[in-house]
This record gives structure tokens, C-alpha cells and sequence, in this order.
């Protein structure tokens, strides 16, 4: 069970990229408040579409520098496809248990297709700055998660079975329920927000480090 230290985590901003990625998680964050309210179900399966996205591309972007400049990429090409491979799993469990309607799937077409072009060329522009967003987006992950388990404990979302796909994919004994699903993605998303943090702390001291070699 997380410590609500490790629930609560949140990284200050530093400079004004952080202050432009946490601003834009805020939006989002009040969008999907406002658009899914206490659907948590539906809102998790519209979510995950696009949580998937930013670890395929900062994989295939990684990936490439690496080849561009003949060097290793330390290991986050495929900590990044990881990252991405888990958040399709959290859709795949929540697909089974929320059923999307017409609407949110034609929602999910549009979403995605808007946020893996903003995000590639965020990526593109600043890797730091893409990496502390999604570490933003983690953080409001964690929030909407907590919320979903309090929902589920006060009775106003039914605790149902866990579907197979989560059982199989979290090794859930065959007894598991969506109380349990929500539990294990939660802190999915707690790693994938300290990781990108880090990945955005370290590009910020690799491009100081840059700018004082050039000195």
C-alpha cells in the first residue's frame, strides 16, 4: 500500500517550462473533470489512449538521436516502450470494464490523433520539457486513481470481478476485483511519474552540462 507521502508526491516548478507543463496538465485535468465528472471507468479508458502515446514517441525519438549521434541511449529506449506497452495494458483492463460508448470512442480517435502530434513536436523542441509534462499528467493519474478507489470503497461504483486480461497481466489471484486493478495501475502510474521527473531532471543537467562545456 503507498504512503500518502509517496500519494502526494508533486515536483515544484523550476522555471517556466515547468510552469507551461504543469499549466497545460491543469487544463486537461479540468476538461476531463468536467467532461467524465465521476465516470471514472469511461474517463480511464479515454486517458490511457492517450497516456500510451508519449513513451512510444520519446522511445522512437530517443531512439533515432542515438543512432544520429553514434552513441548509447542508457537504457531509455526500452524503459520508455515499457512505459507505453503498460499504459495500453491499463486501457486493454479498462476497456473491459467501463464498455465504451460510440461517443468516447470517436473521442478517443480525436485525442490521440491531436496529442501524439502536439507531443511529437513537443518532443522534438524540448525533451526535458515533454518528459515534465508527462510527469504532470502522472501526478493527476495518481489524483483521479485515489479518487476512483474512494468511489469504489464508498459504494458508489460496484467492485466487480477484475476482467481477465488484469488478472493475467498482474498476476491477480482469480478472487481479484476492480478495487485491485485500480490498486495495481495506481502505482504503475506513481513509477512512470518519478521516472519521468528524472528523465526531465536529467536532460535539464545534461543541457547545463552542454552549455558549459561550450564555454
Amino acid at each position: 500500500m503507498a504512503s500518502t507521502v509517496e500519494l502526494h508526491q508533486h515536483r515544484e516548478t523550476r522555471d517556466p517550462a515547468d510552469v507551461i507543463a504543469l499549466a497545460a496538465t491543469k487544463v486537461l485535468r479540468w476538461t476531463a473533470d468536467t467532461f467524465f465528472a465521476g465516470r471514472y471507468g469511461h474517463r480511464a479508458v479515454v486517458l490511457e489512449t492517450v497516456a500510451a502515446v508519449p513513451g512510444m514517441v520519446g522511445a522512437t525519438l530517443q531512439h533515432l538521436r542515438a543512432l544520429r549521434r553514434l552513441h548509447d541511449d542508457r537504457g531509455w529506449v526500452k524503459e520508455l516502450v515499457d512505459e507505453a506497452a503498460n499504459e495500453r495494458m491499463h486501457l486493454m483492463a479498462f476497456v473491459e470494464i467501463a464498455r465504451p460508448n460510440l461517443l468516447e470512442r470517436a473521442l478517443i480517435l480525436v485525442a490521440q490523433g491531436v496529442f501524439f502530434n502536439v507531443f511529437f513536436l513537443l518532443y522534438l523542441l524540448s525533451p526535458r520539457t515533454a518528459h515534465r509534462l508527462v510527469g504532470y499528467f502522472e501526478e493527476e493519474a495518481v489524483v483521479s486513481y485515489t479518487r476512483f478507489l474512494h468511489a469504489i470503497d464508498a459504494g458508489r461504483i460496484e467492485n466487480v470481478a477484475a476482467p481477465d486480461v488484469a488478472r493475467r497481466y498482474w498476476k491477480m489471484p482469480a478472487d481479484a476485483t476492480l478495487r485491485d486493478v485500480v490498486l495495481a495501475v495506481r502505482a504503475d502510474e506513481m513509477k512512470h511519474r518519478d521516472a519521468n521527473h528524472a528523465y526531465a531532471d536529467q536532460l535539464c543537467h545534461r543541457w547545463k552540462g552542454d552549455v558549459s562545456a561550450s564555454h
